[in-house]
């Protein structure tokens, strides 16, 4: 377990998954970061710099790095993380990272730095110690930790189209704050996916313009955007809502946008490999979404 970000308010709901994932015969270490609070994280920047340190000399077969919880607080470590060790200890046998939110901005810059996969999906707290697991949420997490290659299908809405190129992305917000450091992967020809949590439509599109007038959105080969929990419009919004955003962001690109994807800040969601080679088929009827390329747990124990 990992908390780079913020302190676990939900102590229970981390229990939980802890015993969740005991049960079911995982092995889960590292469950000091959980309890541990140093006024809003999860820990002083040192704690938390060192657990992500730490990786780097992690041993065995089968490791999965899970993150317990977002916030904010993996933007204040990314200056000091030793990147040349992660990467040359993903180099040799890789672990499987895998959250989401703030931890964003981590997972960016492993790919950025050293094209190295990681996985968006699930984490402690919230999914594998929610009152009741989401079927679709394990199911997703495990297929894409067990299969190296697997396909994402659902209903999509835009244009129709086949595209092939490098999955990445996660966090809008997070995502969008690495615009001019050295933590921003410069992907050409990728497909994009993106989501957010109590981000108001307006500021949806805000920050998507802000990806489009920087040049990230017209290098890719698609943009496909996943859930924006909590972005209702209001009385003041007079029709103006996240369709809204969309419809004017498809005027003002020239790939294709595809929304729908069950990926976020929700109970139900896919996990993705970030870093690894997609391809997006967009029809009337129909969405997939192929992954392949990314490291997967072995048969060895």
């Amino acid at each position: 377990l990992i908390a780079p970000p913020g302190y676990c308010i939900n102590q229970t709901a981390a229990a939980r998954g802890v015993t969740r994932l005991e049960q079911a015969g995982h092995r889960v270490e590292h469950q000091q970061v959980i309890p541990r609070r140093d006024q809003r994280f999860a820990g002083t920047d040192a704690e938390r710099l060192n657990d992500i340190n730490a990786l780097a000399t992690l041993t065995g077969k089968n490791r999965i790095v899970l993150a317990v919880r977002g916030g904010y607080g993996a933007s204040r470590l990314l200056e000091s993380i030793n990147w040349p060790a992660l990467i040359a200890r993903q180099q040799q046998d890789p672990l499987l990272i895998c959250g989401h939110s703030d931890f964003t901005v981590i997972q960016m810059g492993l790919l950025a730095l050293g094209n190295v996969i990681t996985f968006s999906g699930p984490m402690l707290a919230g999914n594998f110690g929610a009152e009741s697991v989401n079927d679709f949420t394990e199911h997703h997490f495990w297929q894409a930790l067990k299969n190296p290659s697997f396909t994402l299908e659902w209903r999509g809405d835009g244009p129709q189209c086949r595209v092939e190129g490098t999955v990445w992305g996660g966090n809008l917000a997070m995502f969008t704050t690495l615009l001019g450091t050295p933590w921003m992967p410069d992907i050409r020809d990728g497909i994009l996916v993106l989501e957010d949590i109590n981000e108001h439509p307006f500021r949806v599109e805000r920050l998507l313009l802000q990806l489009l007038h920087a040049g990230i959105l017209s290098r890719q080969r698609a943009l496909v955007l996943g859930s924006f929990s909590g972005a209702e419009p209001n009385d003041y919004d007079n029709g103006y809502s996240l369709e809204t955003t969309f419809h004017y962001l498809r005027s003002r690109l020239n790939i294709p946008l595809i929304t729908g994807l069950d990926f976020g800040h929700e109970a139900r969601t896919v996990t993705l490999p970030l870093g690894a080679q997609g391809k997006l088929v967009n029809t009337e009827t129909s969405t997939t979404l192929t992954l392949s390329g990314h490291p997967v747990l072995s048969e060895e124990k």
